[in-house]
C-alpha cells in the first residue's frame, strides 16, 4: 500500500453505506439509460432509486466526490477496501475524464437524465462535443457540478520559481519516499498517462521524457546510488506501455537533445528477456495478433536478430497460458504474428529520402508550433484535417489505391496484411461502408482467376480467424437495420468459414432482435451454410448443437432428416427434445419412422426423453405422428406408455379426423390378457368422449349397448 493510501482518511460506516448505495444506482441507471428506450419501465425503476440514493447522500448538504481511477472520495475521505460498484462508477466517471463532483440536491427523476444521457455517450463524442464540461454546462442543470481533468496543465513543465513545483509532482508520481525497486509505480503512472484522451501521443511522450529527465536529475542530486535501481525499475514498466508511445519515446526528438540524449536508449537496454517477452505477449493479446506498429517497437527494442526468436519464446509461452492461448487457430495467429514481428520492414512502402522527409517533418511541426503567428480558426481547421476520421479516412484511400494498381501479386499479397488490420479497425469504429470496400475488392480477387487469387484467398481466412466476428457480433447487437445489412454483405462476402463463430454467437445470445440477424444471416449462406452448421452437431457445447438443430430446421426441407436424426441419440435431453422438434416439424411418413426407430431401439433415456417431448407437443402439428403411433406402434411391447400417450394425445388434441383409427383400438384387444387389454379401452373411450362430436359420440353408445363385454364396461366406465 501507498503513502497516499495509507494517508487517506477513512469514511464512517454510515457515509461508507451512503457513498456505496449512490454508486450502485448511479451505475445502474447509468446501464439502463445506454440499454433501454426512454419509456422503458427499467429506466423508471432505476431513476427512482438513484433520486432516492442521492437524496439520502446530500441529506446534510451538498457532498464533493473525488473521483480515482478505482475509487471514489466523499468530501475527502474514502474506504479501503470500495465496494465493486465504487470502483466501476468511478472508472465511468474517470472514463468521461470527470475528476470532482458536487452533488447539491437530487432533482426528480427526470432531472438526472441529462447527467446520464452524457454518461451513455463514448468519449470519442463527448471530445468532439467539446468535452464533458461544456456538455453539461449546455444542459442547464444545477444540481451537480462537474470538474474535468486536466493532464496536460499537470503534465505541463514547470519553470522558474515553479521548478520546486515540478519536482514536487514527480516525487508523487513515483513516490521516490519508498524503496525504488518496484516497477509497478511507474507502470500505473504510464497507463494513466496513455489513457488521458485529450493529449496527444507525442505529447504524452514528451511530457514522459520530461518526467523521467527529472526524476534522472533529482535522484542524481539526492540518491546518486540510486540511480541504477531506478533504471531497472523503469525498465521493467517498459514493458507495460502500448508499441504506439514507445516508438514515439524512441524516436521524439525531444529524447535525444540533451545530456540525457541516451536516457530512453539506456532505459531500453536494461529491459530483461521477461519484459521483453511480456512486452511482445501484453501486444498480440490486446489485439488478437501482431500489428506493425509492435513488430516496429519490437525491432527497435531488439536490433540483434539473433536475440529475436529466444525472445519471442518467452512471449508464446506468455500466450499460450492467455485465453487467446485456448482459442481455434492459436498456433497458425502465432506464426503469422512471429513472422511479422521478425520480418516486417517498411523499406518497400517508404524510401530512404521519403523516410528522412517524413523524420524531418517533426522538427519542422514543432518550429512552426512554437513561432504560433496563424489565427486560431486556421489552426482548427488544421487540427481537424488530421483528426482520427480523417487519418483513417486517407488510410482507407491510400489501402483502395494500393489494391487497385499494385500489379505485381508478391506485393500485392503484402499490401494485404495492413488491409487485414484496417478492415478490423474500421469495424471496431463503425466504419461498415469502408470496411466493405476493402472487403469488396479482396472477394472480388479471391473469387477470379488471376494470379492474385491465392493471397485474396488468405487475406478472407485471416480476417474470418480474426477479431472480425468479435465487432460484428458486438454491433449486430445494437445497430439499426440498414446497418445490419451492411454487416451481412460482408459477412457473406468474407464466406462460409465465419458460419461456426455466428452459430456460437447465436447459441450464447439472449436478445431477440441479435438471434433474428444472427439467424437470418446464417441461413443467407445457402448450402454452403448448411454444410458448415452439419459440422456444428459435433460441437463438445450442448448449447451450440441445439443451435445447430435450430438452424437445420430453418434451412428446412427433408435433406436435413440424416443429421437431425443422429441428434435423437444424444446424451444431452434438450438436446434431444430440439431434435424432436425438429424432425416433427418436417412432418413426412419418413421422418416419423425415424421417431418410431428411436422409440424402438433406443436406449431407457432415448424413450423416455422422446416420450416426453413427443406428449409436450400436443399441437395440432403433432397429430399426425400420434395417429402414426396408433397405426403402427406395437402396443403389447415395451412401447405400450408411449402407444397409450399418443391416444391420451389425439383425445385432448380432439382430432376428429381420428374417430374411426380410435374404433378400431377400442374393439381391439387380446383375451389371454384382461387387464392390459381392459386399460387400452378405458384410454380410448376417454379419448373418444374427449373428441366428442356426434360421430364419437356415436361410436360411444353403439359400444355400450351392442359391443363385446369387455368393450361395454370400458364404455360405460368412463361414462358414469
Amino acid at each position: 500500500m501507498s503513502t497516499q493510501e495509507k494517508e487517506l482518511p477513512l469514511l464512517d460506516q454510515d457515509s461508507t453505506t451512503k457513498l456505496t448505495d449512490f454508486a450502485r444506482a448511479c451505475k445502474a441507471a447509468a446501464r439502463a439509460v445506454s440499454l433501454y428506450p426512454s419509456s422503458h419501465p427499467a429506466i423508471r425503476l432505476s431513476l427512482a432509486k438513484l433520486v432516492d440514493a442521492a437524496s439520502r447522500i446530500t441529506s446534510n448538504g451538498s457532498i464533493t466526490l473525488g473521483v480515482v481511477p478505482d475509487n471514489l472520495l466523499m468530501d475527502g475521505a474514502g474506504s479501503p477496501k470500495p465496494d465493486q460498484a465504487v470502483r466501476e462508477t468511478a472508472a465511468l466517471l474517470h472514463d468521461h475524464m470527470i475528476g470532482l463532483v458536487t452533488l447539491h440536491s437530487s432533482p426528480d427523476p427526470d432531472g438526472w437524465l441529462p447527467f446520464l444521457n452524457i454518461l451513455a455517450k463514448s468519449f470519442d463524442e463527448v471530445r468532439t462535443a467539446g468535452g464533458i464540461g461544456r456538455l453539461w454546462a449546455a444542459t442547464g442543470q444545477r444540481h451537480l457540478d462537474l470538474q474535468e481533468i486536466d493532464y496536460a496543465d499537470i503534465l505541463r513543465e514547470r519553470t522558474g520559481a515553479q521548478h520546486s513545483q515540478w519536482n514536487d509532482i514527480i516525487r508523487a508520481c513515483l513516490n521516490l519516499d519508498s524503496p525504488l525497486d518496484d516497477p509497478e509505480r511507474f507502470s500505473e503512472f504510464v497507463l494513466a498517462l496513455e489513457q488521458n484522451g485529450e493529449t496527444n501521443m507525442g505529447s504524452k511522450a514528451s511530457a514522459l521524457l520530461r518526467m523521467l529527465r527529472g526524476v534522472i536529475d533529482l535522484v542524481s542530486r539526492t540518491e546518486p546510488n540510486k540511480i541504477e535501481t531506478l533504471l531497472k525499475s523503469v525498465a521493467q514498466g517498459f514493458g507495460s506501455v502500448s508499441p504506439e508511445l514507445l516508438l514515439e519515446l524512441l524516436s521524439t526528438e525531444d529524447g535525444r537533445a540533451d545530456k540525457a540524449a541516451d536516457l530512453v536508449l539506456q532505459v531500453a537496454s536494461r529491459m530483461t528477456d521477461t519484459t521483453l517477452g511480456a512486452f511482445v505477449a501484453k501486444g498480440v493479446i490486446e489485439q488478437g495478433g501482431a500489428t506493425t506498429r509492435l513488430a516496429q517497437a519490437f525491432q527497435a527494442l531488439v536490433p540483434d536478430k539473433e536475440r529475436r526468436p529466444g525472445l519471442l519464446e518467452v512471449a508464446h509461452a506468455q500466450v499460450a497460458d492467455s485465453p487467446l492461448g485456448q482459442t481455434e487457430g492459436f498456433q497458425d495467429m502465432w506464426k503469422n504474428a512471429a513472422d511479422m514481428l521478425t520480418s516486417y520492414s517498411d523499406e518497400q512502402f517508404v524510401s530512404e529520402e521519403y523516410a528522412r522527409e517524413l523524420s524531418g517533418a517533426r522538427t519542422q511541426a514543432l518550429e512552426v508550433e512554437r513561432v504560433s503567428d496563424d489565427p486560431p480558426e486556421r489552426i482548427g481547421s488544421w487540427v481537424t484535417s488530421v483528426g482520427a476520421a480523417e487519418v483513417r479516412a486517407l488510410d482507407l484511400r491510400l489501402l483502395l489505391d494500393l489494391l487497385t494498381i499494385e500489379a505485381d501479386p508478391e506485393r500485392w499479397q503484402t499490401v494485404t496484411i495492413p488491409v487485414v488490420s484496417h478492415i478490423e479497425d474500421l469495424l471496431l469504429v463503425g466504419d461498415f461502408e469502408g470496411a466493405l470496400q476493402l472487403t469488396t475488392i479482396v472477394t472480388t480477387e479471391a473469387a477470379g482467376d488471376g494470379p492474385r487469387k491465392p493471397a485474396a484467398a488468405a487475406a478472407l481466412a485471416r480476417l474470418a480467424d480474426g477479431v472480425m466476428m468479435t465487432h460484428i457480433v458486438t454491433h449486430l447487437r445494437s445497430v439499426d437495420d440498414s446497418a445490419a445489412t451492411q454487416l451481412q454483405q460482408l459477412c457473406y462476402m468474407v464466406g462460409p468459414s465465419i458460419v461456426r463463430s455466428l452459430a456460437e454467437a447465436l447459441a450464447n445470445e439472449k436478445r431477440a432482435v441479435a438471434r433474428q440477424r444472427f439467424t437470418q444471416i446464417l441461413i443467407g449462406f445457402g448450402p454452403a451454410g448448411k454444410n458448415a452448421v452439419e459440422q456444428l452437431r459435433a460441437s463438445a457445447n450442448p448449447a451450440v448443437r441445439r443451435t445447430a438443430i435450430h438452424l437445420l430446421r430453418e434451412f428446412g426441407g427433408s435433406e436435413a432428416l440424416p443429421d437431425l436424426t443422429t441428434l435423437l441419440d444424444d446424451n444431452e435431453p434438450h438436446v434431444q427434445r430440439e431434435a424432436v422438434r425438429a424432425i416433427l416439424s418436417i412432418g413426412t411418413e419418413e421422418a416419423y419412422a425415424e421417431l418410431q426407430r428411436a422409440l424402438a431401439k433406443g436406449s431407457t433415456q432415448t424413450r423416455e426423453v422422446l416420450t416426453t417431448a413427443l406428449v409436450s407437443m400436443r399441437s395440432e402439428r403433432a397429430i399426425p405422428l400420434f395417429e402414426y403411433i396408433v397405426q403402427k406402434l406395437d402396443r403389447k411391447g415395451p412401447l405400450r406408455s408411449v402407444y397409450l400417450q399418443a391416444v391420451e394425445s389425439l383425445g385432448a388434441l380432439k382430432a376428429e379426423h381420428t374417430v374411426d383409427l380410435l374404433k378400431d383400438a377400442l374393439y381391439a384387444g387380446e383375451w389371454w390378457a384382461p387387464f392390459r387389454t381392459a386399460e387400452l379401452r378405458r384410454t380410448v373411450a376417454t379419448a373418444l368422449r374427449q373428441i366428442g362430436t356426434p360421430e364419437a359420440q356415436h361410436v360411444l353408445q353403439d359400444a355400450a349397448d351392442s359391443g363385446p363385454r369387455g368393450v361395454r364396461a370400458a364404455v360405460r366406465a368412463v361414462q358414469s
